[in-house]
């Protein structure tokens, strides 16, 4: 059983989501729990961030997210559009 957490700035982007929306988040994030290495793994400053790309009516969304093997957790870090997706995310981390 892969254990989920859900990073401060996963949480405070979720908040304002539509239920259309977060049905969709939660289906990707039930398809990331059946295979954790679908996303695209980073390099550089945010090595071993993987990021899973999907799409919400035309918008092409991201959900950063790290899988560690050794305790079985998938830690969800962000979500959101492209747009200043990756600053976000390296503030955060």
């Amino acid at each position: 059983m892969i254990r989920i957490i859900q990073s401060g700035l996963f949480s405070r982007s979720i908040k304002r989501l539509h239920p259309n929306e977060k049905e969709k988040l939660d289906t990707a994030v039930r398809e990331l729990i059946g295979n954790p290495e679908l996303g695209d793994s980073k390099i550089g400053d945010l090595s071993g961030v993987r990021i899973y790309k999907f799409k919400f009516n035309a918008d092409k969304m991201l959900l950063a997210y790290l899988f560690d093997l050794k305790t079985n957790s998938l830690t969800l870090l962000s979500y959101g559009s492209h747009e200043n997706f990756y600053r976000d995310l390296k503030k955060s981390l």
